[in-house]
C-alpha cells in the first residue's frame, strides 16, 4: 500500500508570492495541506507605541508606512479621528481634494493587487499593464505633493498643498483613459479559461464565516454582504456622490477579482463627480491652533480603505500627544482566515488563496 508522511514546509519569509515578509509554516500530506500557520512580526515597528511620544502632526508620516500601497487613506484615518475629537470644520476644497486622492489611491492599490495576483497565478502581461497605469496615478500624486508612495499629504484641518494649476483637468483626463483601460483588462483577463480554472470555486467561504473572522472590504463583500463604510456610515463628503457597492455571490477567488475590478469602476465614478463639483477658490486648511491640543476624550472612527475597515481609536488626556492610539488594520484581521481556507486544499492553490486576501505586511505588523 502507498503511504505518505506529513512534512513541514516553510513558505517565506523570502518567497516573492507571500507579498512581503510573511512566513507560512505549512503541514502537508503529499500534496494536500493539513494545516497552515502564518508567522508575522518581521515588519513590526511599534507605530502605536511610538505615537504616544509624537504630536498629532508628527504621527501622519508613520501612517504612510502601514499600508504603503494606500498611504492616503492611512493619512486620512488619523487626521479624521483627530478632527472629530476636536470638532473641527473642514473647508470644502480640502474635502474634495481628500476624496479625489483617496479614490485615486484605491485604484492604484487595486492595480497593484491585480497585477501581482495575475503574476502569482502565472500571467506576466497584466502585471506590466497594471504598473503602467498605476504610474499615471503616481505622476499625479508627485505633482500634487512631491511624493510617489509615502505622501504625508493630509493635515488635521485640511491638506498640506493645494492642487496646482491644471491638475484637476489632468485627473479628469485620467478618468477617461482609465475607463478604456478597464475594458481592455476585462477583455484580457476576465474570460480567460486558465484564469477561471485557477480561481472559480477556490477559497470559498460563507457569510457567517466572514463575519466570525471580522473580515471587511472585498473579502467580506464577495460573500454577498453589502457593507461599505462610504455608504453605510458616510464620512467626509461621500454622501454627495452616486456610486454602487460591488458584491459577489460565491465568495471564491474569481468573485474577489471581479469585486475589486468593479470597485475601480466605482472609484472612477466618484472621482469624475468630484472633478465636476470641484469648488473654485477657497481655503485648503480650516481654523486650527498652532499647537494642537486635543480635548480630553476618546473616539473611534472607521473608514473604507482598499483592504477594508481601517479604524483609528484615540484616547486623549487633553495634551498635544495621544495618551493611547490603536489602529484597526484590515490586513491583520483578513489574514486570520487563511489557515481555515488552506486546510484540505492542494498545495498548488496556496499562493492563489493567499494572494486573493490582498494583504500588505506593513499593515499586518504595524
Amino acid at each position: 500500500m502507498l503511504r505518505t508522511e506529513e512534512m513541514l514546509l516553510n513558505v517565506g519569509p523570502q518567497h516573492p508570492s507571500t507579498h512581503g515578509v510573511l512566513r507560512l509554516i505549512v503541514k502537508i500530506d503529499g500534496e494536500m495541506i493539513v494545516d497552515a500557520e502564518p508567522v508575522i512580526g518581521y515588519l513590526h515597528r511599534g507605530t502605536e507605541k511610538l505615537a504616544e511620544d509624537l504630536n498629532y502632526t508628527q504621527i501622519i508620516p508613520y501612517t504612510d508606512r502601514m499600508d504603503y500601497l494606500s498611504a492616503m487613506t492611512n493619512n486620512y484615518a488619523i487626521v479624521h479621528a483627530t478632527e472629530q475629537l476636536m470638532g473641527l470644520e473642514i473647508p470644502e476644497r480640502a474635502e474634495y481634494l481628500r476624496v479625489i486622492v483617496m479614490e485615486l489611491n484605491r485604484i492604484a492599490s487595486h492595480l497593484v493587487w491585480m497585477g501581482t495576483y495575475l503574476l502569482d497565478v502565472g500571467a506576466m502581461s497584466p502585471f506590466l499593464y497594471a504598473f503602467r497605469d498605476r504610474e499615471e496615478i503616481l505622476n499625479l500624486f508627485n505633482e500634487l505633493c512631491g511624493a510617489r508612495i509615502t505622501y504625508n499629504y493630509m493635515r488635521v484641518g485640511g491638506v498640506k498643498w493645494d492642487a496646482p494649476p491644471g491638475w484637476i483637468e489632468k485627473v479628469g483626463t485620467f478618468v477617461e483613459y482609465m475607463k478604456k483601460q478597464m475594458r481592455d483588462y476585462h477583455a484580457l483577463i476576465t474570460g480567460n479559461e486558465i484564469f477561471i480554472s485557477r480561481t472559480k470555486g477556490v477559497g470559498v467561504y460563507s457569510k457567517e464565516l466572514a463575519i466570525q473572522y471580522g473580515l471587511s472590504g472585498a473579502n467580506l463583500r464577495v460573500t454577498g454582504i453589502d457593507w461599505d463604510l462610504r455608504k453605510k456610515q458616510p464620512y467626509s463628503i461621500y454622501s454627495r456622490f452616486e456610486f454602487d457597492v460591488p458584491t459577489g455571490k460565491t465568495g471564491d477567488l474569481y468573485d474577489k477579482y471581479l469585486c475589486r475590478m468593479n470597485e475601480v469602476v466605482e472609484s472612477l465614478k466618484i472621482i469624475e463627480q468630484a472633478v465636476n463639483q470641484f469648488p473654485e477658490g477657497g481655503s485648503i486648511m480650516g481654523k486650527v491652533p498652532r499647537v494642537l491640543r486635543v480635548p480630553e476624550g476618546e473616539i473611534y472612527v472607521g473608514i473604507e480603505s482598499p483592504r477594508g475597515e481601517l479604524g483609528c481609536h484615540i484616547v486623549s488626556k487633553g495634551k498635544d500627544k495621544p495618551w493611547r492610539l490603536k489602529f484597526r488594520r484590515p490586513s491583520f484581521y483578513n489574514l486570520q482566515i487563511l489557515p481555515v481556507l488552506l486546510k484540505g486544499e492542494n498545495i498548488s492553490n496556496l499562493v492563489a488563496i493567499l494572494g486573493g486576501i490582498d494583504i500588505v505586511l506593513g499593515e499586518v505588523d504595524c
